[in-house]
């Protein structure tokens, strides 16, 4: 198995990054296999989805009216509302698996592999990459 960390700047306000690139990069020549995206981060998400052309404003608009962020939460600290970060791997896993066929992600003509972070009190996260391909699988004969 393959495997890497990376590091990514998310920033102090609800955001998506695209990770579609790194993840791309991370699989090129590789053949066929698995690629798991992972986030270790119980405030942080991963999402296939199309980005640009006003997808990105409307789903952290509906992120936004789906865990406001104000005073009912039972998680209290950090910034106000911090406690629906806490809720948001129920929307969003913080793991994704995606075909890898002869070298490049096996995604639709719009999907796009995204970081879905709402915690303005985390700025930098880290995700790791990790490809389990077609060598590493052992045939039984």
């Amino acid at each position: 198995m393959k495997t890497v960390e990376i590091s990514v700047r998310t920033g102090t306000e609800p955001s998506l990054t695209d990770l579609t690139a790194a993840c791309a990069r991370f699989v090129d020549g590789e053949g066929d296999g698995l690629l798991n995206i992972f986030v270790p981060h119980a405030t942080a998400g991963l999402v296939i989805v199309e980005l640009g052309a006003g997808s990105d404003e409307d789903l952290l608009a509906a992120l936004a009216r789906l865990l406001p962020r104000d005073d009912r939460w039972r998680h209290r600290h950090g910034s106000p509302g911090h406690g629906s970060d806490h809720v948001l791997p129920l929307l969003a896993s913080p793991s994704l698996i995606v075909p890898v066929v002869d070298g490049e992600l096996a995604l639709g003509t719009w999907q796009s592999i995204a970081l879905l972070d709402p915690n303005r009190d985390n700025p930098t996260r880290t995700v790791r990459l990790s490809l389990l391909g077609s060598s590493d699988r052992h045939d039984e004969g």
